[in-house]
C-alpha cells in the first residue's frame, strides 16, 4: 500500500492511502457538514478518502493510540429497527473519538405520538451535532435531513444502508488489496444492501453482478444511475437471475436475509421462491479460489447461506462487522469534525 502525507485532521503524519494521493483538505472541506443518506450522493474520490481514513483510524485504534477528535460533540441515535452492530459500532465510535451518543428507541421521542419529522429535525438540531437514523422509510430520512441543521446519517432505510457498504468496501480492500477491476457477486433479495453495493461498486470501479429472483431484483432507477457511472469508472453493472452466472470467477461473494424488518408475513413464500439462491458450497465453486463471503449479519445458517461457507475458511463476515466500526467513525469524524 502507498503512503500519502496528510496535513492532519487525524491522519496522523504518514495516513494509509491505497488509492494514492489526493487532496486531502479540499475534500475534507466538500464532507464536512454533508450528509449520509446513499453512497450515490458521495463522489467516488470521496469514497476512497473515507476509506483510507477508516484504514488510518483502524490502525491507530489497534495500536492504542487516542484519537479524541470528536470531544465534546454529541450524536442522536434514532432507532425505529431494532439493532446489534449499527446501534454498538456508532456508539462505541463516537465514545472512541472522544464524543458521546444518545440513544433514542422510537418510544422514547415524540415521533411516536404523532410530532412531525420537521419540528423533531429542527429541535434534535438545537441539542445535538448530528443525527444517525435506523427507520424503514427512505423518503422520511430525506425529509428529516432537509428540515435538519446538522448532519444526518443514514444507518439504515428499506431502501440504502451506505454504512454497512461502506465497510465491505473497507473489508474487501484489507483482504484483495484493491477494489477497481474486482468482481462482486451478489446473490438474493433485490434490497437495501443490494441497493448500496450497486452504487458503492460503481463508484469505485468495481464489477458487480447480482442475481435475484423475478420480482425481487434492485429498483431500476438505482441500476441506471449506477450504469451511468460505471461508464466513467470502468465497472460493470449486471442484473441476472442465474445465480451461477453471477458466481462464475468472483473475487467477493455476497448475499443477505431473503426476509428483512418487516417482511416477517412473507418469510416462508419468501423462503421457497429463494431457495435456489441459497449460497453454498456447489454455488461458490464457481468463484474464484481465494474469494471471500460477505454477509452482513445477522444470517440465518441454512437459509439464504450455509454453515460451511459463512463459518468456512473464505468467509470474512467478523472483519467485515467490526469495519462498521471503523469505517463509521471515518464519516463521524469528518461530517462532524
Amino acid at each position: 500500500m502507498s503512503q500519502f502525507v496528510s496535513d492532519g485532521i487525524g491522519h496522523g503524519p504518514s495516513a494509509i492511502n491505497p488509492f494514492g494521493p489526493m487532496d486531502d483538505e479540499r475534500i475534507r472541506n466538500e464532507l464536512k457538514g454533508k450528509d449520509c443518506l446513499a453512497l450515490a450522493d458521495f463522489s467516488a474520490e470521496q469514497i476512497k478518502w473515507l476509506l483510507a481514513h477508516a484504514l488510518t483510524l483502524k490502525k491507530m485504534q489497534k495500536e492504542g493510540k487516542p484519537h479524541p477528535y470528536l470531544a465534546g460533540k454529541v450524536l442522536g441515535m434514532i432507532f425505529e429497527k431494532p439493532s446489534t452492530r449499527t446501534r454498538v459500532s456508532f456508539e462505541a465510535g463516537m465514545i472512541q473519538l472522544g464524543g458521546q451518543a444518545i440513544f433514542l428507541g422510537k418510544q422514547d421521542i415524540q415521533l411516536s405520538r404523532g410530532e412531525s419529522l420537521y419540528d423533531t429535525a429542527q429541535v434534535l438540531s438545537r441539542y445535538v451535532d448530528g443525527v444517525m437514523i435506523r427507520t424503514f422509510s427512505h423518503e422520511g430520512l430525506i425529509a428529516f435531513a432537509e428540515a435538519a441543521s446538522v448532519p444526518v446519517i443514514n444507518g439504515l432505510t428499506d431502501s440504502h444502508h451506505p454504512a454497512q457498504v461502506l465497510a465491505d468496501l473497507l473489508t474487501i480492500l484489507e483482504h484483495k488489496g484493491r477494489l477497481a477491476g474486482l468482481k462482486l457477486a451478489y446473490v438474493g433479495d433485490g434490497n437495501n444492501v443490494a441497493h448500496s453495493l450497486i452504487e458503492g461498486a460503481a463508484k469505485v470501479g468495481m464489477h458487480i453482478a447480482v442475481a435475484s429472483p423475478k420480482g425481487y431484483e434492485p429498483d431500476a432507477d438505482i441500476v441506471d444511475g449506477a450504469k451511468q457511472v460505471a461508464e466513467e469508472t470502468g465497472s460493470q453493472v449486471h442484473i441476472i437471475r442465474d445465480p451461477r452466472e453471477a458466481v462464475q470467477g468472483a473475487d467477493v461473494v455476497v448475499t443477505d436475509v431473503w426476509a428483512s424488518m418487516g417482511q416477517e408475513a412473507e418469510e416462508e413464500e419468501r423462503r421457497n421462491i429463494f431457495q435456489p439462491y441459497q449460497v453454498n458450497e456447489t454455488l461458490c465453486q464457481l468463484a474464484k479460489p481465494d474469494y471471500i463471503f460477505l454477509h452482513c449479519l445477522p444470517a440465518h445458517r441454512g437459509e439464504e447461506v450455509t454453515a460451511e461457507i459463512i463459518d468456512g475458511p473464505h468467509s470474512v463476515v467478523f472483519d467485515e462487522a467490526e469495519n462498521r466500526l471503523h469505517a463509521q467513525k471515518a464519516l463521524l469524524h469528518v461530517l462532524l469534525g
